[in-house]
């Protein structure tokens, strides 16, 4: 790989992962618009790691309390909302890796084509304007003092722990994005743009760390040179991008909604469909 493959791939691993504008359909275009080999599953390896260490640091505070609440839960019996959330990142990951592992080999070879992204982009794209929508009227409803409670991920029921996480399931369908679809859950299961996102965000600790960890093992069988420094400087601009993404999402959610991200997806999923039709 070239430098500048290198700068250029892990900047849009990075800016894509935690928006809902799914990452694969982005990485799709670049060899459209360049003549670039794949990158190879190390440097996939490499960028997704630098994903992961962007969201432990965004969240570092966060995962220290609930680490500690969860011992405190699991070893005393104690109980409390950050418990609850940690035992909600758990459980909701369970589906998402069951189904992946079940459907890995079939999702590679038949559903990774230009049009099915597209479509994936335009009907989950809807279905998160529609869901950010209703999100608008709701909130209309609650008071000013009421808005900071009114759908806290740290209140999460049982019925919108397994919403999410079966939602979790569709981010397996290339186009649809994990951010994206556990979001638009969220919305639709009662919980504040705020709280979606960071519970989305919390969510993909444990699958993309399970993901690394499936590629690692593939990589075992894989005969090719690995240049260390591109990985290393890979990883770390992954990192850089995908924690000023977080950080500047979270803020931007809170003006705008969802509905900058929707017109992107109808545009971009309308591109891919002309393309490859």
């Amino acid at each position: 790989m070239q430098w500048l493959e290198v700068l250029i791939l892990a900047l849009i691993q990075g800016l894509t992962e935690f928006l809902p504008v799914s990452s694969s359909a982005h990485l799709l275009l670049v060899p459209i618009f360049t003549e670039w080999p794949d990158q190879g599953l190390a440097f996939d390896i490499a960028v997704h790691f630098g994903s992961l260490l962007a969201v432990i640091a965004y969240f570092r505070k966060d995962i220290a309390g609930l680490t500690l609440a969860w011992c405190a839960s699991t070893f005393q019996g104690k109980k409390s909302g950050e418990a609850r959330l940690a035992w909600a990142v758990l459980w909701a990951t369970v589906p998402v890796g069951l189904a992946g592992l079940l459907a890995k080999s079939y999702i590679e070879h038949q559903m990774r084509s230009g049009v099915y992204m597209g479509y994936s982009l335009i009907i989950f794209g809807l279905l998160l304007g529609w869901a950010d929508w209703r999100y608008s009227k709701r909130l209309k409803q609650c008071s000013e003092s009421e808005r900071s409670l009114c759908g806290s991920e740290y209140d999460l029921s049982v019925k919108q722990i397994i919403g999410i996480a079966l939602a979790q399931v569709l981010a397996l369908i290339p186009g649809t994005s994990r951010s994206g679809i556990t979001i638009t859950a969220g919305l639709l299961l009662g919980l504040t743009r705020e709280a979606s996102a960071r519970f989305s965000f919390l969510l993909s600790i444990p699958v993309i760390a399970l993901a690394a960890l499936l590629q690692s093992v593939e990589l075992i069988g894989e005969p090719q040179g690995i240049a260390v420094d591109k990985l290393l400087v890979a990883t770390m601009l992954s990192a850089i991008s995908a924690y000023a993404c977080i950080h500047w999402f979270l803020l931007l959610i809170k003006k705008l909604g969802m509905q900058p991200f929707v017109i992107y997806r109808l545009l971009l999923g309308a591109y891919l469909i002309y393309l490859f039709s």
